[in-house]
This record gives C-alpha cells, structure tokens and sequence, in this order.
C-alpha cells in the first residue's frame, strides 16, 4: 500500500509539476496566462490551453520598443507549442519545448501591416531548490527581424510543494537583437509561485521594473 501511495504522487507530479519555470503547456486539459511587462523594452501577453499534455495553442500579444526610441513594435500572433522532450529524473526534471505561429505587426518605421512570424524554442531544468531555462524566440517579417534570448537562473533558499508558497532569487539576462538594445540587459528577480499562481518582481542594472504574472487553470 505504501509503494502504491508512493507511485500515486510521483504520477501526479508528473501530470502536475512543482515547476519554477515559465512554459508555454503546463498541464493536459490546462489553460496558461502569462503577462510579462519589462519598463520601456518589452510588454507580452499570452494564452494558451493545452489540449494533451504535450502541445498547446493560443495566442499572444508583443510590443517591443527600442532603448533609444527609434523602434516601435506591435505583434498579435498565433501560436503552437510542442513538447518536443522530457525527462523524468529522481527529484528532477528537464524540458525542451518548441513553437511557431503567425500574426501581423505595426511598427513606426514601416507603412501598413505586415505578415509576422514566430518561432522559438526553450530549454529548462529544475529541482526544488535550483533551476536554469533558456529560451530563444524569433519575430520576423519583410521589415525587421528581432530575436529575444532570456537565459535565467534560480535558487531556493527552502523546498516547496505544488500547493504551498514558494520563494525564488532569479538572476535573468537577456539579449534583443535588431538595433532594439545594446549588449545584455540584466535583472535580479524575486519570485513568489502558489499552486497555479506565479507572481515574479525585481529590476535591471538600469533601475527599470521587470514584472511577470503567470496563471494557470
């Protein structure tokens, strides 16, 4: 009976991971919203809903302003997510996922609307105490072509379970390309996670506000 209990909840975490990485499928039959908002470079929200555990499909929304205010960037898209490989390891687990879409994006240096395209792809690992991710997403069209790198790393100063609160130090740099930035823009990040609630705070080098919300129901 005590094995039995023992293989209930290491299937349930599967289905349901104590994750402390944002991913764009959280869990089969879920539905993920994430609002990402960095002060004067990025704003992005998402949808999306996962109808297997493996792959998701929704939507989301990017502006991107350049650090000299030259560029301004308006991206709605659609989008599908791929779990492209996971493993599974005692009190571990890693993730690789992909995604491409489609959408229109307005800029100021360009007249009308045109055709975009998204693809990306992220890769994590995560303990309960200690994660990396890093992910790669492209938005492209005729007119311009910006590529987000975002490299993060955790640390936990306690253990935490799925429905209790956890606590997170995140150092995160990240590099836009396409004359958006120049060289890495980095931030210390605080993040506080419950159930399916995430909730991530913190500041660049610069002193500009970087702030996450991710929800997942």
């Amino acid at each position: 009976m005590k094995t039995s209990r023992h293989w209930a909840a290491f299937v349930l975490l599967g289905l349901r991971p104590v994750s402390v990485a944002a991913k764009p499928i959280a869990f089969a039959k879920g539905t993920t919203a994430m609002l990402e908002y960095g002060a004067g470079t990025m704003n992005e929200a998402q949808l999306f809903h996962a109808p297997r555990y493996w792959y998701s499909v929704g939507g989301g929304w990017l502006e991107l302003d350049s650090e000299d205010g030259t560029k301004q960037r308006h991206i709605t898209y659609l989008r599908g997510n791929l779990l492209a490989k996971r493993w599974n390891m005692p009190g571990a687990q890693a993730n690789v996922f992909v995604w491409g879409g489609l959408g229109r994006a307005t800029g100021n240096d360009f007249e009308g609307s045109d055709l975009a395209r998204n693809v990306g792809f992220q890769a994590d690992y995560e303990t309960r105490r200690v994660y990396g991710a890093f992910r790669s997403d492209l938005q492209e069209s005729d007119d311009f072509s910006h590529r987000i790198d975002t490299l993060q790393l955790g640390w936990a100063p306690y253990e935490h379970d799925y429905d209790t609160l956890a606590t997170w130090f995140v150092v995160q740099s990240r590099r836009y390309t396409g004359g958006l930035f120049d060289g890495p823009e980095n931030a210390v990040l605080l993040r506080f996670f419950k159930g399916g609630t995430w909730i991530e705070i913190g500041a660049t080098t610069d002193g500009k506000l970087q702030a996450m919300a991710m929800f997942n129901f």
